[in-house]
This record gives C-alpha cells, structure tokens and sequence, in this order.
C-alpha cells in the first residue's frame, strides 16, 4: 500500500499559532508560538508543514514577517521539511506575498474560482508550484456540492460544473475540503473525496475533519489522494503526530 504524505497546519492569526473550526476562529482556541509549533512537527519527524496567514484570508492583514520568521527557523533545523504557504491567496497581492516566501509549495483559496481570469492565467504561469484549494459543502437545495470559500459568503457552481472549467486549466493538484467538517473532528469527508476524485486524474490532498488513524489508514486506499493536512486532531491530542506517521505508512 502506498504512504500518505502529511502536513500538521500551523494556523497563524495575529502572531499566534490558533485553531479554526469550519472556517471560523475558535474563541477557546490557545494562542501558541507558531516557531515553536512548527518545530514540534519538525523533531516528531513531519517531511512537510501547512503554514496558514488566517489573518490574509479574513481580510484583516498579514502575518508575513511571522511567517518567514516560522519558514526560516524550520530550513535551519531540518532543511528537508518542505513548507506549503496557505491563507487568502486569491489575488495577485496575495500571491505575490506567497512568493516572497520561497516556500516549496502554494495553496491558492478556493475564492480564486471568482476571478476565472486571474486564476487561469496564474495556474498556467506557475505550474506545479501552486495547489489549488477545492472548497464544497453539500447543498440540501440542489442534492449536489457546491464551491464555497471558507471564511466568505462566496459560492460558485456545482461541483460537476467547477472541475469541467478546472479540466480546462492547467490544475496539478487540489487540496480538498469539506467545510462543514474543517476543524470539527466530523471525520473526513470521504464522499467529497471520492466526488472530486471521478472528475481529475490530479493527485489530491484532503483537508479538514479527520479525526482517527482508522481514517488515516483509509485514505491511503484511495487511488488519487496522496497527502493529508492535519489540524486539530494533532492540538486536540486524538493521537500523536508519530503515530498518524505510522498510520500513513512511515
């Protein structure tokens, strides 16, 4: 069986490691040290580190310097660790703020499928560089998934209707969330996985929800996921960041 690529996420907001549950800040959430958040993940044995601006994606300004702070401090101690920049990016500020940081790869938001123009035109521009976020939620109204931005009112299209355009794009990977289920310890959202899944042949990294090594083991079953962020299971202590390696095939 194949090994799941994972990335424990340090959530950044005003300076601070914190938690978002479905999109939303976590008012108990404990503000952590995101040098020292990173680094943790780091000496448990993480190949990869989800860094998120949450400040850049609500609209409320960056965490730039904090970040490079954390991405430097992390390519001193292990040089291997790759680093995945996150959080807000669906302009071309955003981006270029992205790609001040030389990380290794970037997450563009699900809120980018608003601007079809910019989006096609930075996917064919940076190729392989930039995953793109795949935001759905279940629609009671029509029976089917719908694009959503978390932390907006922003909808789109049908999920069918969404990966037909992205079919057309230059798309090398998606990072695909449920987001009734990020931060909620709901589970993963298989279904939304398996959806996405009959329409690319794009390798897919899901986000959001997981919360048991059983899942775990059970993403590596399926054929194009290959990777998995990891949130609040790993600050909720549902199990250790050594055994989710374990679980993945390390």
């Amino acid at each position: 069986m194949k090994t799941l690529e994972l990335l424990p996420a340090v959530d950044i907001a005003q300076g601070y490691a914190v938690r978002p549950v479905a999109g939303n800040l976590d008012p108990e959430s404990a503000r952590l040290d995101p040098v020292q958040a990173a680094l943790d993940w780091v000496t448990a044995g993480t190949r990869w580190i989800h860094l998120v601006d949450l400040d850049l994606a609500y609209g409320r300004g960056t965490n730039t310097l904090v970040l490079a702070e954390v991405i430097r401090a992390v390519r001193e101690q292990n040089p291997q660790v790759k680093i995945q920049v996150s959080g807000g990016i669906k302009n071309q500020q955003a981006l270029d703020i992205a790609l001040s940081l030389a990380p290794d790869r970037i997450n563009v938001t699900s809120a980018a499928l608003a601007d079809p123009e910019w989006l096609s035109g930075i996917l064919s521009e940076h190729g392989k560089l930039l995953a793109l976020g795949l935001d759905a939620r279940w629609d009671e109204n029509i029976a089917q998934y719908r694009a959503v931005a978390r932390g907006t009112d922003w909808q789109g299209g049908t999920l069918q209707e969404t990966m037909a355009w992205l079919n057309d794009q230059q798309v090398h990977r998606y990072i695909v969330t449920d987001v009734s289920r990020d931060g909620a310890l709901s589970g993963t959202g298989f279904e939304l996985l398996s959806a996405v899944a009959q329409h690319t042949s794009a390798p897919l990294v899901a986000s959001g929800g997981v919360a048991s090594l059983e899942e775990i083991e059970r993403l590596r079953e399926l054929e194009n996921v290959e990777g998995l962020v990891l949130g609040k299971a790993l600050y909720a202590g549902r199990f250790s960041l050594q055994q989710a390696l374990g679980a993945a095939g390390f």
